[in-house]
């Protein structure tokens, strides 16, 4: 009765594991959803008409297309320098629009000169070694986010010398998978042996 009720208990968990990432994307999707459901609401609300509601969501939807193309033609549309001109000279508002933006810039740019390495780094103490994105240098000094699992958006920031890291192969995108996946989306076993 005892070992039925592990296997039971066992495959209950599998189970669980299983749909946890289906969860995640759904609730994803829903969020997305009702998002664009309160968006069109309110939308709605103003215009009092379907008509006039779609025509606002097509026109927007245009809209980013252009300035998307913009960004990629000129780097820098009219339009976002002057809502940039803005939000500059706001106090506050500027400081966390500017970290967003690098902090964007850092993960989806294709300009070279943004640092998109990972590197492994001990923390929080020798012999502990974890991936972290490079994200400023100086000299010989990295700027370094710690990202914690299973949450790569927190986590801590450090300054530590070049010569306490270890460079990795992999990519802001693998190290994100292997933080999210607590270690189990992980395909860098040559790297993890050679780490001391």
């Amino acid at each position: 009765m005892k070992v039925m009720t592990q296997k039971l208990l066992n495959n209950f968990l599998i189970g669980i594991f299983a749909v946890i990432p289906i969860v995640v994307v759904l609730q994803i999707i829903l969020f997305i959803k009702n998002m664009l459901m309160a968006l069109f609401g309110l939308v709605h609300g103003y215009a009092n008409s379907y008509f006039y509601t779609v025509v606002v969501f097509v026109l927007s939807f245009f809209i980013l297309v252009f300035i998307g193309h913009e960004i990629v033609k000129k780097s820098r549309p009219l339009l976002i320098t002057f809502v940039e001109k803005i939000i500059d000279r706001i106090p506050l508002l500027n400081t966390v629009y500017r970290v967003v933006k690098k902090v964007i810039a850092m993960f989806f740019s294709a300009d070279q000169t943004i640092a998109k390495e990972v590197v492994y780094v001990e923390y929080p103490k020798e012999g502990i070694w974890v991936p972290a994105y490079v994200t400023n240098r100086h000299d010989h000094k990295l700027v370094l986010f710690i990202p914690t699992s299973p949450n790569p958006t927190s986590g801590f920031t450090v300054i530590v010398d070049k010569s306490k890291v270890i460079e990795s192969a992999m990519d802001i995108e693998d190290a994100t998978s292997f933080i999210v996946s607590v270690g189990v989306d992980y395909d860098k076993a040559k790297e993890m042996s050679q780490l001391p």
